[in-house]
């Protein structure tokens, strides 16, 4: 068997793809049955990315504020990412704990459509 040898200029070299994730979406949303699935879990991408906007502004690690819950980093991340697998949401209890870890309050809000 006959292996050929690879020469330096044949390697794989690294070429960047443009992605552009919000024209993305805006196309997707073009699609009305994707609009749809998208609008069925809008609230809970917002509440995802509030929870994560809070651990920004108080410049926490996933670490930090699991050691300040008193949990691992790993259910951290599973308690973040429970608000978009529609599997497991976090209890208000985990919500409140999750809020003092990074210096907040919990507010809820019911607002008319």
């Amino acid at each position: 068997m006959n292996k050929r040898v690879v020469t330096q200029n044949e390697r794989m070299t690294y070429r960047p793809v443009r992605a552009d994730p919000r024209a993305e979406l805006e196309r997707d949303l073009g699609d009305p049955a994707f609009r749809t699935e998208w609008e069925a879990i809008a609230d809970e991408f917002a509440a995802l990315d509030t929870l994560l906007e809070a651990r920004r502004r108080a410049g926490l690690t996933q670490e930090q504020v699991a050691e300040r819950m008193g949990v691992k980093q790993s259910a951290l991340a599973r308690i973040e990412t429970s608000l978009t697998s529609r599997k497991h949401a976090p209890s208000l209890a985990t919500l409140r704990k999750y809020a003092a870890a990074v210096g907040c309050k919990i507010e809820i809000r019911l607002a008319p459509r």
